[in-house]
């Protein structure tokens, strides 16, 4: 018999390197600046490219939208205009329970806790005190468990029971919070606190809420405040035009104590306000010296609606990403910035072009700023349209609030998560190989690429009958024609009848095709 031998004739391009993050992949489980920051590769095979997989995990759902998440412990927080909670895969009104406006889950179940304060207004943000003391919420309420609280109020996380004595009184909606170990920073659409004026911005005092002297004054909404890792600086994002008496837009970076405006050249990156643009920073993420903001933009369709990373201390612009469609939240894990948006629109990062479809959760690499290899999805509905709208992590997973009703095409309204626990999304399983023998003692087999929702490079192997007789690794997306591959298969007896079949694996599943029959010339 003679021997076989395999021969690659053909294969179409590939997808381009650059939409691969450079580094290997990082481990989840690990803290901003342990291994997994530093790029250090994990052992065993995940089979997912980027800190989390694209397979959503159960947890309890809401019947409106989500507006703020927060977790600390092994409880989740999660704010906004809904009012029942319901198990997963129920409808609404089925196996519902009464939540208005703030509900507190089990991290690991997914399922509510005891915890349930009664707040009688919609809920827009939330944080957690560095320790995992104390629990902060903002928003439009006025009364707590019965009694009067003024737009932001406090909770023992042990206990579930308001602060007693922590009443700062803000007359106006409270959208955006900050949590330290000594002060918590409000911001949002009031002009007064505690009678003092304070315009959209604010400090108290984390043991007493004792109003601060700080007292930055935007004359427009803030959405989003981060406080730098020294503790030295606190970054600011809104529609704002001026801040601290400077005119600066979107985005600024303040001293801490005394509220001054520093120097924040990556500012310079979104566009002015103007009739037809208007671009704001609605959210932010603090991540070693890094810091992090996300824009929505309103007016004209090429208004700025993207990401962009800046050094935490000098302000510079590192990077910045051009997708169009809002970004209304971003959370760092690792060398990944997980981001939430109506994304329809990334050519101009080399991504996927507009008209196909909504992409509303993406991953960018933290340090090029590249798009990364993970395509979960979700709908969008509710007021905003947008879909994912905040986003929490405990280190390991993802929690994302919205006015989603669908994650992965399957029914999941207003919360899911999302973790590091092994497996990840499956490629999709592979038609059988095409084979034929126009030549003697010659087999042509061709094959394209398949998708996987967590990974751009899969390994293909292609087999007769058992024999393995060739791997090849391949990238491909979505949004891309898929990439071909023909070989030829040589030196093969003639009349005789063989058999190919493709195997197609992320380093832990595995797809198998359909067997391929044909008669050797």
């Amino acid at each position: 018999m003679k021997k076989a031998v395999l021969a690659v004739v053909t294969g179409a391009a590939v997808v381009a390197a650059a939409l691969v993050p450079s580094g290997p992949a990082v481990q989840a489980a690990e803290s901003a600046g342990s291994a997994a920051s530093a790029g250090q590769a994990h052992t065993e095979p995940r089979g997912f490219g980027s800190a989390l997989s694209s397979v959503e995990q159960t947890s309890w759902q809401t019947n409106a939208s989500v507006n703020a998440v927060a977790a600390t412990g092994n409880l989740v927080f999660a704010g906004g205009l809904f009012t029942r909670v319901r198990p997963p895969g129920k409808a609404r009104g089925v196996g519902d329970v009464a939540r208005k406006y703030f509900v507190v889950l089990n991290r690991t179940t997914g399922v509510p806790t005891r915890f349930a304060p009664q707040v009688n207004g919609p809920v827009w943000s939330v944080d957690t005190s560095p320790d995992g003391r104390w629990v902060v919420i903002g928003g439009d309420f006025t009364v707590v468990d019965g009694v009067p609280r003024s737009h932001v109020a406090m909770f023992n996380t042990a206990t579930g029971k308001l602060v007693s004595g922590w009443d700062p009184v803000v007359n106006f909606r409270v959208a955006a919070l900050k949590v330290t170990a000594k002060t918590v920073y409000l911001g949002g659409s009031f002009g007064l606190v505690d009678k003092m004026a304070r315009s959209r911005l604010a400090a108290v005092r984390l043991d007493t809420g004792t109003l601060l002297p700080w007292s930055p004054d935007a004359n427009d909404d803030v959405h989003a405040i981060e406080v730098s890792t020294d503790g030295d600086r606190v970054f600011v994002g809104g529609g704002f035009t001026r801040i601290g008496g400077r005119n600066d837009h979107a985005l600024a970076m303040l001293d801490a104590t005394t509220g001054a405006v520093l120097s924040m050249r990556a500012a310079g990156a979104i566009p002015a306000k103007t009739e037809g643009c208007d671009s704001r920073v609605k959210d932010l993420e603090v991540q070693g010296n890094k810091v992090f903001a996300s824009n929505a933009g309103t007016g004209s369709v090429s208004c700025y609606d993207g990401v962009l990373a800046a050094d935490a201390t000098s302000g510079k612009l590192l990077w910045q990403s051009h997708c169009q469609g809002a970004t209304e939240a971003i959370k760092a894990i690792g060398n990944w910035l997980y981001k939430g948006s109506h994304a329809h629109n990334c050519s101009a990062d080399g991504g996927f072009p507009d008209k196909t479809g909504m992409h509303h959760l993406l991953v960018y690499s933290t340090i090029t700023g590249k798009l990364g290899p993970w395509f979960p999805n979700t709908d969008a509905g509710g007021e905003t349209l947008v879909g994912p709208l905040a986003f929490a992590s405990g280190g390991n997973d993802l929690w994302a609030g919205g006015d989603f009703t669908e994650v992965n095409g399957v029914p999941q309204e207003g919360l899911t998560r999302f973790t590091s626990i092994p497996g990840g999304a499956a490629p999709v399983r592979p038609a059988a190989p095409k084979v034929a023998s126009a030549r003697a003692n010659k087999v042509t087999i061709s094959f394209p690429t398949v998708l996987d929702r967590d990974n751009l490079a899969l390994t293909y192997l292609l087999y007769r009958g058992s024999t393995r007789i060739g791997s090849w690794s391949r990238t491909s997306n979505s949004w891309t024609k898929p990439t071909v591959t023909t070989v030829t298969d040589s030196r093969l007896a003639s009349g005789k009848t063989m058999t190919y079949h493709l195997e197609v694996t992320d380093g832990r599943n595995i797809q198998k095709s359909p067997t391929a029959t044909v008669e050797v010339r």
